[in-house]
């Protein structure tokens, strides 16, 4: 095993970038996920300790994984997240630290988290209508979680990210004006194609738009498709010459989506998840309570080289996936 090769699959996939769920825990019920809010599942152990997450997180990082993101659920319902991202950004390796989050907690805690070492941060904002927002979330915050991204700029992210799952008959009437508004001021939009989870087919059937209408607009406007950065994520960026923001395309339903990935995920009970909707996770606790760090990368490598050339959304396979929050979206 030779990890200065970097952490490969059987097509030659190279992974830079962990995607690591802290809970599956969310206060918000946003109709494409938990439309009836949040719901224990019986059987389900305790999120990873602080001590299995930084185990996990060094592994990765020996096999060249160099950017990390705290997801959930709702990544901040943990009372120690601000100490779980201290504790990762100072794991050897670890180059960018990012952060999704529904922005409930922005406005307090935007400094102290930029303190603790987190650089990047994603905000999911899917209507820029009060009523809408609140009808979509299940919560009247739209006025709060925009304090909170004004507090995101001013604590000196490096990149402070919108996120907006884009819904036919529900938010696709908002392009122009979520557009505009990026276009004002200096953030980054990601459009997201609403995605078929095995909790969603008849919200995913009536509402689902493919990301390519975003495209056309934005091309139609003058909008220039820009280079695919290091570690980036999915989206692809578009720029214009007179907005200060930019606009991503995140479209799971588009061609060779799948051929330039670059993340694994690791869901909150420490189970390794190859692909968002796969067959379900791989259980990686055991490795994580003991001391064997070698043993953990080994089984790393050996699972990563499994993993599937692409998703089956195509086919109406969703895998294992009840819902977004239950790996980390």
């Amino acid at each position: 095993m030779d990890e200065n090769r970097g952490l490969t699959d059987a097509i030659g996939r190279q992974f830079e970038y962990l995607r690591l769920s802290l809970t599956d825990v969310c206060n918000f019920r946003c109709t494409y996920c938990l439309p009836e809010g949040y719901r224990k599942v019986h059987g389900r152990s305790h999120p990873l300790s602080i001590a299995e997450t930084i185990r996990a997180v060094r592994a990765f990082a020996r096999l060249g994984l160099w950017k990390v993101r705290l997801t959930g659920g709702e990544p901040t319902l943990r009372s120690d997240f601000t100490q779980i991202a201290r504790a990762i950004a100072a794991v050897p390796g670890i180059r960018q630290l990012a952060m999704t989050t529904n922005g409930y907690r922005l406005a307090e805690y935007a400094r102290a988290w930029r303190d603790a070492g987190i650089s990047t941060i994603n905000i999911s904002v899917d209507s820029l209508d009060p009523a809408r927002f609140a009808a979509i979330t299940g919560h009247d915050r739209l006025a709060e979680v925009l304090r909170g991204v004004s507090a995101a700029q001013a604590a000196g992210f490096d990149s402070v990210k919108l996120n907006a799952v884009l819904m036919r008959g529900v938010n696709d009437d908002e392009l122009v004006a979520m557009i505009d508004f990026v276009a004002a001021h200096d953030l980054s939009l990601r459009f997201i194609e609403v995605m078929r989870t095995n909790d969603n087919v008849a919200f995913f059937g009536k509402r689902h738009l493919a990301g390519t209408a975003v495209v056309d607009q934005l091309k139609a406007a003058g909008w220039q498709r820009l280079p695919r950065l290091p570690g980036a994520g999915p989206a692809v960026e578009y720029a214009h010459p007179a907005a200060k923001g930019r606009i991503g395309i995140i479209a799971p339903y588009s061609p060779d989506f799948c051929a330039s990935c670059n993340r694994l995920r690791l869901s909150s009970e420490g189970k390794l998840h190859l692909c968002l909707f796969g067959d379900g996770g791989i259980d990686l606790r055991p490795l994580l309570q003991g001391d064997d760090e070698n043993a953990l990368v080994a089984q790393i490598v050996k699972l990563t080289a499994t993993k599937a050339p692409a998703h089956r959304l195509h086919m109406g396979d969703s895998g294992a996936t009840p819902h977004l929050a239950s790996i980390g979206g």
